[in-house]
């Protein structure tokens, strides 16, 4: 999809709409209020040592009517081969760059536009409904994400006696808020090993750990879930440190959201990890679930996503062409290999890639 000017520079510095219907508390209350256009650069220099080398760099792909519009795609490169990619199969795009062997430097400048803004579901019934296909993709399991055993049965613990699937997305969001805790020593995202998590009682880690237990969960309940693999590219609009970018380089930036579908409402965000990040990070860093501002974000982040975060996608089990690496968890990172030898992509100092974001104004 590729957006107009007009569309990209749509964006308000307004603060957030007044709450209503009890979504959300006062203090932490993102609602609708116009598109944001952002540019994000990504900058890869591999150190490759005349050694052959490839990247692959994911861009914006996921539209969502209401709140995610991807834009145009452009790219610079040394690259003997480069293209971009869109997988619609997997539900990802990317742009993939290959070296030769040989003594050129190894760069590549990927820029993208896409425009976001603040959701909030106010839980109405839409007839919102989805395809046989599209059920069966948000409740399969995944290679990490399992829907049997203890995932199933951490799932109908929780959901026992629970009639209807709002109550029951909700009931698994609690669990999660109260189950759980960030780990500030957990490398990057995390991974989200679910039944891992869950066999060895290890309810700790960071957003792609937290937020995949509840999608597997919801998934293993019956309700159609996602993780929302993007990156923060603001500051929050209601001051919270922890739930926005701290300046145009987002290079660590990176951050999963998930999503959960309720039959006749529609996708619903829920951010259970946001919410522990909160506890642990945002000053005076001493906060506990009981804390006004924790309460804040708590109502609001079942129900409502603040507009200051791009998403790439939503693939899981990611297979990326002319890769010696095997199978990805999700693809949230630049990813590379010199010489056959997959990079750290938690270490953009030694890969090496930058990442920023610039509002359109």
């Amino acid at each position: 999809m590729i957006l107009d000017r007009r569309t990209f520079l749509m964006a308000s510095a307004a603060a957030a709409a007044a709450p209503s219907m009890g979504l959300a508390a006062a203090g932490y209350a993102p609602r609708p209020n116009g598109w944001r256009g952002f540019t994000l650069t990504t900058s890869v220099a591999l150190p490759r040592a005349g050694a052959p080398a490839q990247v692959w760099v994911p861009v914006p792909s996921l539209t969502a009517a209401e709140w995610s519009r991807p834009g145009d795609t452009t790219f610079t490169t040394t690259a003997d081969r480069a293209e971009l990619v869109v997988d619609n199969a997997q539900g990802i795009a990317f742009v993939h760059a290959a070296w030769d062997a040989g003594d050129t430097p190894a760069t590549l400048d990927v820029v993208s536009r896409a425009a976001t803004q603040s959701r909030a579901v106010t839980f109405d019934t839409t007839g919102a409904s989805l395809t046989a296909d599209e059920r069966a993709r948000h409740t399969a399991p995944t290679d990490l994400i399992p829907t049997d055993g203890i995932v199933r049965e951490t799932a109908l613990m929780i959901t026992d006696g629970i009639p209807d699937d709002l109550t029951k997305a909700r009931a698994i969001f609690d669990w999660v808020v109260e189950s759980t805790e960030r780990n500030p020593e957990t490398r990057g995202c995390g991974l989200g090993d679910v039944a891992s998590m869950l066999t060895l009682g290890d309810l700790t880690g960071k957003c792609a750990d937290l937020n995949a237990l509840y999608v597997g969960l919801a998934r293993a309940a019956g309700l159609p879930a996602r993780d929302l693999y993007g990156l923060r590219v603001a500051q929050s609009a209601f001051g919270y440190k922890s739930l926005g970018a701290g300046s145009e380089t987002v290079t660590k930036a990176q951050h999963c959201r998930a999503e959960v579908f309720v039959e006749g409402i529609g996708w619903i965000p829920a951010d259970p990890a946001d919410v522990r990040k909160v506890v642990l990070e945002e000053p005076p860093k001493t906060l506990t679930l009981a804390d006004p501002e924790v309460q804040d974000v708590r109502a609001a982040l079942f129900g409502s996503a603040e507009g200051n975060w791009l998403v790439y996608n939503d693939a899981h089990d990611v297979v990326l062409p002319g890769a010696t690496s095997g199978t990805l968890p999700f693809l949230m990172y630049p990813h590379a290999e010199i010489d056959g030898v997959e990079q750290d992509e938690l270490s953009p100092d030694d890969f090496v890639y930058t990442i920023t974001a610039r509002e359109i104004v």
